[in-house]
């Protein structure tokens, strides 16, 4: 395993930049794939986000692009990179950018939710490397508008989300434009046997790297884990996210939903409470995405509501709370998400809510990451009922899905329904409002006195349970 950069066999611009940034150790990943990658080798490579992947390609590719400078050919690439969502592309065209700064080289991306005519004429006379969604790519191609039949170098990252957002016969259809001549790099934090198969179709004797995913982050990220009745999910979030406000060193906050829907109903919700919180999801046109991604970093919008898509490769180093609103169904998913605290080595705080419909991926869970999350049995809305059905094996009832309404985060089994009361889906542990009032705006939360009855909202006393 080679223990520098300057030990590589790169080319001196690519050296130039990589002291420049300051990068000396290469990451476990990179240490073993971009060796593999500089012989010409195709490789299958199991690692997560944050663990330097998207260097271990971007490099070698460049260097390859440096030592055999090409003219560019009309509607043709070099390098086809191939991402599940456009803040992803965004990432890795970001760092071939960066890599790349010394060297040669013309890059664009293409992906959908903006007008095309840009990525249209970028691809006219032709690039080093595009960064592309699937989607869009083949709207393209099939318009005659991009010609795959000069990639030397495919790179399909992310896997595992591609398929879990349906892009398998997209890709497929990609793979068939491809020359056969061609090094293949193929990304995935999970190696399920779908994606093993997969890989099989388009790789030829690859090497395999896999670097063991760091499902235990205790170091930087403080976690938690509340049982809590659906219906009480809200006013537990309020309280959390009033806590993160008071902090002395009050930081963004991300809530994870997991449906589109639930996300929209979830940042209706906060923000009919007092908050500032604003949904970014797949739905969203990027140009919206992008806005609120730039609000949040700035801390004008300090509550991100998202999901896991649209969260995927979000990189904020000021986020001081994730709160899982709803555990997600991927036990993967949870290292990615909680991974967005703690960055850059600050501390962070991940909070959990576990319903009775997610007892089972609570399971899932602390399987993948071998420990158990420590539980907050403190909290006003914690219910020793859902305890006792996790200690006791209880699996519910698998409920049919549609519409995001039971998973995402609004109308679940044992949530309200719009118009309900709130008290009626208290808990046997007492139940209340703990939600936190926010100066400004309408709130729900507790009244002067004690009372724990919500406050009706002062647009006309709907209340919103999520």
């Amino acid at each position: 395993m080679t223990a520098t950069f300057e030990a590589m066999a790169l080319a001196a611009p690519l050296k130039e930049v990589l002291k420049e940034l300051e990068y000396s150790t290469p990451s476990p990943v990179q240490a073993q794939a971009i060796p593999l990658l500089l012989e010409g080798r195709d490789l299958l490579g199991c690692a997560q986000t944050g663990t330097g992947k998207t260097a271990s390609f971007a490099v070698p590719i460049l260097n390859a692009i440096n030592n055999d400078q090409q003219n560019t050919v009309n509607k043709q690439c070099r390098c086809l990179v191939l991402t599940p969502t456009r803040e992803l592309a965004g990432q890795v065209a970001k760092s071939f950018a960066t890599y790349g700064q010394k060297v040669r080289f013309r890059q664009t991306m293409i992906y959908g939710g903006v007008g095309q005519r840009p990525q249209i004429s970028a691809m006219r006379s032709g690039v080093d490397v595009l960064v592309a969604t699937p989607g869009r790519l083949l709207d393209l191609i099939d318009q005659g508008h991009v010609n795959l039949s000069g990639v030397e170098f495919f790179v399909l990252d992310e896997v595992d989300r591609m398929l879990d957002m349906g892009f398998l016969r997209d890709v497929k259809r990609i793979v068939a434009l491809l020359p056969k001549k061609r090094q293949s790099l193929f990304f995935s934090a999970t190696l399920a046997p779908n994606i093993v198969s997969l890989a099989e179709g388009i790789l030829k004797n690859p090497a395999r790297v896999t670097i063991t995913p760091e499902v235990t982050t205790a170091e930087r990220i403080k976690q938690k884990l509340c049982f809590v009745d659906r219906g009480n999910k809200m006013y537990l979030l309020q309280t959390l996210l009033e806590k993160q406000s008071q902090a002395d060193s009050a930081r963004l906050s991300i809530v994870f939903s997991r449906t589109k829907h639930g996300s929209n109903k979830l940042a209706k919700a906060l923000t009919a409470a007092g908050y500032t919180a604003e949904a970014i999801h797949g739905n969203k046109s990027q140009a919206q995405r992008e806005k609120a991604l730039e609000k949040f970093k700035q801390g004008i919008i300090p509550v991100l509501v998202a999901t896991d898509v649209a969260a995927r490769g979000v990189d904020v180093k000021d986020v001081g709370l994730v709160v899982n609103y709803d555990l997600p169904n991927e036990p993967e998913a949870y290292v990615h998400r909680i991974g967005r605290t703690g960055r850059a080595g600050a501390e962070g705080l991940a909070i959990s809510m576990c319903a009775e419909d997610e007892i089972e991926f609570l399971r899932e869970i602390e399987r993948l990451i071998k420990d158990t999350i420590p539980r907050d049995t403190t909290h006003e809305w914690h219910s020793d009922a859902l305890v006792e059905k996790h200690r006791s094996g209880f699996k519910p009832p698998k409920v049919k899905q549609g519409g995001g309404g039971r998973q995402g985060g609004g109308g679940g089994r044992g949530g309200n329904r719009a118009g309900q009361s709130p008290n009626s889906a208290k808990n046997n542990s007492g139940g209340g409002n703990s939600g936190a009032r926010r100066s400004g705006g309408n709130n729900v939360g507790p009244r002067s006195g004690g009372s724990r009855r919500p406050a009706r909202q002062s647009s006309g006393g709907s209340r919103y349970s999520v």
